[in-house]
């Protein structure tokens, strides 16, 4: 006697399908493979119209066939094409994809861009074309190097916040936080704001720490141009760093600047007990920040003269 499929068992074999042809779809968005996933689309589409992850699906698909290599034109075309893609491929790309895949899929997206953004030379007079550049890019790409490239290729890039901005992210993406030391002192200086800012980019677990502990200790105002700052008081926390940080090029026009370097030089003279240069050294650096000259007073224990 044959026994007739009960509703339950229909239903879950409707749910089955469902699932097959969706994960059909999926499979051939990682592997990017346009050729299969349009058709894998279409039949999925054709039985599940209303289906929540097509629209996301469809994103997807049509960003595979897109294959252009032709170099933007100008900025605005980038800045249309990169709008795009922030708002409606990577939010896609989040809604179908697991959180372990989205960056691996979208990481030849970003490559193509900054492969086609390349021959665009970057703007520094006007604010909305600061991202519209190879090298950010690039560092989306997860390509370091090439973002490195890409930054080289600016006159003076290491006066202007954007681009240092994007070789600090580089430099630690390439050399870890010991290669990116002088870069960071050199944009927090510059840039206060976009230092602020770049730390939690970089994810780095000491450096999380220490501004947690900047942000507690140091005799500041509070405000974001603290950060100008965090070198000079990270000498006087972390006095190994020295060395490192000898290396960013002081800003003479910067008074945080000035007083890193003249830190270092005081670490210098203690080191060699040249008591009586220090004297004149503490007071030169007194005038600079006295509050946390009092931070760096009460760590050698001794009395200002």
């Amino acid at each position: 006697m044959t026994m007739q499929p009960t509703m339950q068992q229909l239903d879950i074999f409707a749910d089955s399908h469902d699932v097959m042809l969706r994960n059909d779809v999926l499979e051939q968005l990682q592997r990017r493979d346009a050729v299969l996933a349009r058709p894998a689309l279409e039949r999925f589409a054709s039985e599940y119209p209303d289906d929540g992850a097509l629209p996301a699906m469809t994103v997807l698909v049509g960003e595979l066939e897109r294959t252009s290599t032709a170099p933007f034109a100008d900025h605005a075309a980038l800045a249309v094409a990169r709008r795009y893609f922030e708002d409606e491929v990577i939010p896609a790309a989040r809604r179908v994809l697991t959180v372990q895949d989205v960056q691996r899929w979208l990481a030849p997206c970003w490559r193509s861009l900054a492969d086609r953004a390349a021959p665009l030379a970057f703007r520094g007079t006007e604010a909305e074309n600061h991202e519209n550049h190879a090298a950010p890019l690039w560092l989306l790409a997860g390509d370091g190097a090439a973002a490195i490239d890409a930054v080289e290729g600016i006159e003076s890039w290491w006066r202007v916040p954007a681009p240092l901005a994007w070789m600090t992210e580089a430099r630690y993406r390439t050399g870890g936080l010991d290669a990116a030391w002088p870069l960071l002192a050199e944009l927090a200086w510059l840039a206060p704001a976009r230092f602020a800012a770049l730390l939690p980019r970089l994810g780095d677990a000491l450096l999380d720490v220490l501004r947690r502990r900047f942000d507690a200790e140091f005799p500041g105002t509070g405000a974001v141009d603290d950060y100008a700052w965090f070198p000079a008081w990270l000498l006087v926390v972390k006095p190994a760093l020295a060395g490192r940080l000898s290396e960013a090029r002081v800003q003479r026009d910067h008074a945080a600047s000035r007083a890193t370097a003249l830190l270092g030089e005081i670490l210098r003279r203690e080191h060699e007990g040249d008591q009586h240069e220090l004297v004149s050294l503490r007071q030169e650096f007194s005038h600079l920040h006295a509050g946390l000259f009092d931070v760096y007073m009460t760590t050698r224990k001794v009395q200002h003269r």
